[in-house]
């Protein structure tokens, strides 16, 4: 989910993997080359909206929080939408959270706060421990689990008790503020890492879960509580499903390969229909360091398959932070000599060769139960996993979880569950229903062709393609040979690739109306777009189509991630599909898409504004009230029916910070096809020298009562991860990473990073300690936050029943 491609802190430069274009050689073919395939194994199913209720997590559950808003669904969903009942809030550029009018922003749960009476408060200085009963860093997804008010019960009703489950997803940017004086030994040629830090930095890694309870009419984090709990990057874990016990997953601390220790980059979330919790490791391959020479040592297929997910010889990922240089207390520790991925051994079981096979799956958590182990669910496949979104149960038919896969380039999955849905395991909930739907399915890619229609290919050795395996070519010289299941369910990016799944421009989370079921798939970015000319290497951008219609040349100012730009170039602001499966069946294998919006700047399309401007990239209509860029995270309100969308951007943040709007979502062919024109880039590598016109299908166009601006982060942050209490008056929010960018060059304002020879910055981001919220107030280290926002008249978030439209 993290923006930023590269990150400098002193001399070390550190890269994330999953934005090399390089990682997805595949030349699948284009929508322009495919005919439709319109296939449908499945009849049309009535009555999901009931069993999406389904353990009660959410406030569609028996009754809706207003009685209007139950009149007006139908069968397949609402006939009318709620109106936005606010103003919209101002961009901003200052370091602070801003909210619209009527409504506040309350800071309950930072970086670094106690899980535990016996665990100090946060102090604000850097000296905290036992980061395995804190708060950790980047807060990311995150779902409300409700507790019975009077009794250790679950009560999925309840609005006044409740678990939050919150992921944190790394510390990039913001490992620098865990110490007192920044990290020691960061560069390459430094002796060891102090193992004190590494502890800290593992462990800030994971999944919280905490208790709130509303006292005095706020929500107050409970310390206490017999249910908190940190799943961290060192915790014991089970591997379930395909993968479990064979030779990819086999490890000196693992010989049987049946377990595992932590889980780590987990981004967006996903809440299943029996009541657990998915956390999704995303990208997982930037923790490991190869050897130089270490492609030798291996079979060619193993080299394939470290390629593909950015794991190269004779470098360290993005995230690895040197931890395997650690040299443990406790000689016989393997815990961080895990981090280095090198062949060094006899055989797998002497060594990590295997450790990144232990990573990139969909995590499931019972937050119920602090005495179970997560358990690593492989057969929904491996990848930069942005979230998994189940869609609407429907009794006697199979389970679906749509899946981003977060890079430049990547794939749009579904998985579906052998197993029929049965409603009785809504209430039967915990662990044993993940084995029986999560550990026994199917991995979809999806192909998205050029007249609107779309398939899903089955990533199984029955088909064909897939059983061809990925054919020899300039950047994969020795193809690859699929051997079994769990083979895919490991290699589950070659394995997409190998059917031709569509590249999108990077697709993250996924989201699925409660009341529709339709999908609706944020495409964040993708400056490799449509010849842009950004490529630096041998693979070349993939063209512009229908699913990724836009590229065009933007400036941007100086702001404090860094100097100004003169030419961000291709698909600079994303935009967000939206699928309706045929027959409104999860297991079909076709479905229909279109462009739900289009991320653009207001005045995208005036020549005053843009260096190389053409008329057709502000394609939805945005205002400055509701112009956004770079659409990361999209979330579903259960009671309502809005569609939230959050931002994590670094291209228009000269003019706003990140962001959160409202939406009303509308359907499926609301819109009509549109032509989009796309002029060069003007860039020297462009080969493209002429327009380009592409035909897409645009939902239909914003205006200021469909689309809102809601909230304002903080400086250096985004805008991550959703929940809502049952009766719809609290929305949870995640402000992850402020003050990331300390210490970049050219930013305005300047900053420097935590170094002993400057404890105090400045930093880029004070908040929330500025904003009154722990130690530290207009100095305060920069921490990431949960923020529940809520109406000051005590109403229903965004909604107000009095305004209605068709």
């Amino acid at each position: 989910m993290n923006s930023i491609t590269r990150t400098e802190i002193g001399a070390v430069e550190i890269v994330d993997p999953d934005d090399r274009v390089d990682n997805n050689p595949s030349t699948a073919p284009h929508l322009k080359d495919l005919v439709a395939d319109r296939i449908s194994r499945r009849d049309l199913m009535k009555g999901g909206v009931g069993a999406m209720a389904m353990a009660g997590f959410s406030s569609v559950a028996l009754t809706a929080a207003d009685p209007a808003l139950a009149q007006a669904r139908d069968s397949r969903g609402p006939t009318t939408a709620p109106m936005l009942d606010f103003n919209p809030v101002g961009k901003s550029i200052a370091d602070g959270v801003r909210v619209a009018d009527g409504y506040t922003a309350t800071v309950i749960y930072a970086t670094g706060d106690s899980l535990d009476l016996n665990v100090p408060e946060y102090a604000g200085n850097g000296s905290e421990a036992n980061y395995d009963r804190r708060a950790g860093d980047h807060h990311d997804g995150i779902n409300w689990f409700g507790l019975n008010p009077l009794a250790d019960v679950p009560d999925r009703s309840s609005s006044t008790r409740g678990l939050l489950a919150v992921n944190h997803e790394n510390i990039s940017g913001t490992a620098q503020f865990l110490h007192p004086l920044g990290e020691t030994n960061l560069a390459a040629t430094a002796g060891p890492r102090p193992e004190s830090e590494v502890i800290k930095e593992i462990d800030a890694h994971g999944v919280s879960i905490v208790e709130m309870r509303q006292e005095g009419g706020q929500f107050v984090r409970q310390r206490g509580s017999r249910y908190n709990r940190r799943v961290t990057g060192r915790t014991l874990v089970d591997i379930a499903g395909p993968v479990r016990g064979t030779a990819y997953v086999r490890t000196k601390f693992s010989p049987s390969g049946l377990t595992s220790r932590g889980t780590l980059n987990n981004c967006g979330h996903g809440v299943t229909p029996w009541g657990t919790y998915l956390a999704c490791e995303e990208n997982w391959a930037g923790y490991f360091k190869r050897n130089a020479g270490d492609d030798a040592q291996r079979p060619v297929r193993e080299v394939t398959q470290l390629r593909r997910n950015g794991i190269l010889q004779n470098s360290e990922g993005f995230a690895h932070r040197r931890w395997a240089s650690v040299l443990p207390a406790d000689a016989n520790s393997t815990d961080y000599s895990r981090f280095n991925c090198s062949v060094l051994g006899a055989t797998a079981t002497d060594d990590f060769r295997n450790e990144p096979n232990t990573f990139g799956y969909i995590v499931e958590i019972d937050p119920y139960d602090p005495l179970s182990r997560p358990k690593k669910r492989t057969a929904l496949g491996r990848r930069a996993n942005e979230g998994a979104w189940s869609s609407r149960p429907q009794a006697g038919r199979p389970i679906a979880f749509y899946i981003g896969c977060d890079s430049r380039n990547e794939y749009v999955y579904k998985y579906v569950s052998a197993e029929n849905w049965n409603p009785l395991d809504a209430r039967r909930g915990g662990m044993a229903a993940g084995d029986k739907y999560m550990d026994r399915g199917t991995i979809y890619a999806a192909v998205f062709n050029a007249d609107g229609t779309g398939r899903w290919e089955p990533l199984t050795l029955a088909n064909p393609k897939v059983a061809a395996g990925v054919p020899v070519s300039a950047n994969n010289p020795e193809g690859y040979q699929f051997q079994d299941l769990a083979d895919i369910c490991v290699n589950t990016r070659l394995a997409a690739g190998a059917v031709g799944a569509t590249r999108m421009d990077r697709p993250e989370w996924t989201a699925v109306n409660p009341f529709t079921g339709e999908i609706y798939i944020t495409m964040t970015e993708n400056p490799d777009r449509g010849n842009s000319g950004n490529s630096g290497n041998n693979v070349p951008n993939p063209p512009l189509d229908a699913a990724n219609p836009r590229y065009w040349r933007d400036t941007k100012g100086a702001t404090s991630q860094g100097a100004a730009v003169a030419n961000q170039r291709g698909n600079v602001n994303g935009h967000i599909v939206r699928i309706r499966e045929d027959g409104d069946d999860a297991g079909a294998l076709s479905f229909r898409w279109d462009i739900f919006l289009f991320g653009a700047q207001a005045s995208a399309d005036t020549p005053a504004e843009e260096a190389n401007y053409q008329a057709n990239v502000n394609l939805s209509g945005l205002t400055d009230a509701n112009d956004l860029s770079k659409p990361d995270g999209c979330w579903f309100s259960a009671v309502t029916g809005i569609l939230y969308i959050e931002t994590d951007d670094n291209t228009f943040t000269d003019r706003s910070n990140a962001m959160l709007l409202a939406a009303i979502p509308g359907r499926y062919g609301d819109g009509a096809p549109v032509d989009v024109v796309n002029l060069p880039s003007g860039s020297p590598n462009q080969t493209v020298t002429q327009p380009v016109t592409v035909r897409t299908y645009a939902g239909r166009r914003m205006t200021e009562a469909t689309l809102k601006r809601l909230l304002v982060a903080p400086r250096g942050a985004e805008i991550t991860g959703l929940t809502e209490t049952p009766d719809g008056k609290a929305l949870f929010v995640n402000v992850q990473h402020p003050g990331e960018n300390t210490g970049r060059a050219g930013a305005v304002p300047s900053s420097v990073a935590l170094t002993p020879a400057t404890p105090n910055g400045p930093f880029e981001s004070n908040w929330p300690g500025n904003a009154g919220y722990g130690p530290g107030g207009a100095s305060a280290r920069p921490r990431s936050a949960t923020v529940v926002i809520r109406r000051v008249d005590g109403g229903v978030i965004g909604y107000d029943p009095s305004k209605r439209m068709t």
